[in-house]
């Protein structure tokens, strides 16, 4: 808890009378179950998980007892049904068909629209997921019209992790929300989460800054 408290430190410090409408998400890759409970009692906003199945086996072991889960790793589109009414929020919706397929079980299903982030790939990194800038407003106008909830942007900084760079990609993924009429901006994880709240993030996703060191 006492890690908890420190980044909500840096949210005060550096976001003043808006931290508020910042949203801190746990991610408990790699962790056991037990680490939801904790994230939970620690008052983290969400807990997120990269993994399919390992985020199924947290929902069963946890049952109801758990914070909103934001699926924030690469989406294959054959998991999308396993994990629908399971996760929050979709953070990692970058093409047409996971769009569609999301607005097919939509229908099916009925209830409240899926909450989705559309992922950004300003870093142009081929090793990353997420759709060209060029490609966005496009993707943006298909999950409205597909009757999704699309609450933001989410945007991983570039591998080198220079600050320089880093800044720009996440001042350009606040731009682009502010351009579309998007409110959530999801950027910043453990090594970078200061510059992306400077940068007008309303959503970090932090694990090893609260967690420690990852299992492998």
């Amino acid at each position: 808890m006492h890690n908890v408290g420190v980044v909500r430190s840096h949210i005060a410090e550096i976001r003043g009378d808006t931290a508020s409408s910042v949203q801190l998400v746990a991610v408990t890759k790699n962790f056991g179950p037990d680490a939801w409970q904790w994230a939970r009692d620690a008052r983290c906003d969400g807990v997120g998980e990269n993994y399919a199945q390992e985020a199924l086996a947290k929902v069963t072991a946890t049952g109801a007892n758990h914070l909103p889960l934001h699926f924030i790793g690469h989406l294959q589109s054959n998991k999308l049904s396993a994990l629908y009414g399971k996760v929050h929020t979709w953070q990692t919706i970058d093409r047409e068909s996971v769009i569609l397929g999301l607005a097919k079980l939509h229908a099916a299903s009925g209830g409240d629209a899926p909450r989705v982030l559309l992922q950004v790939n300003i870093a142009d990194e081929t090793q990353k997921s997420g759709c060209s800038p060029q490609a966005l407003e496009k993707l943006v106008d298909l999950a409205r019209s597909s009757h999704l909830d699309v609450g933001g942007l989410m945007v991983m900084g570039p591998t080198s992790a220079d600050p320089i760079s880093t800044r720009h990609t996440f001042r350009e993924a606040r731009k682009m929300c502010n351009e579309l009429g998007l409110s959530e901006c999801s950027a910043g994880m453990s090594h970078d989460y200061r510059i992306a709240l400077e940068e007008g993030a309303t959503i970090i996703r932090v694990g090893s800054a609260i967690f420690g060191e990852r299992p492998q």
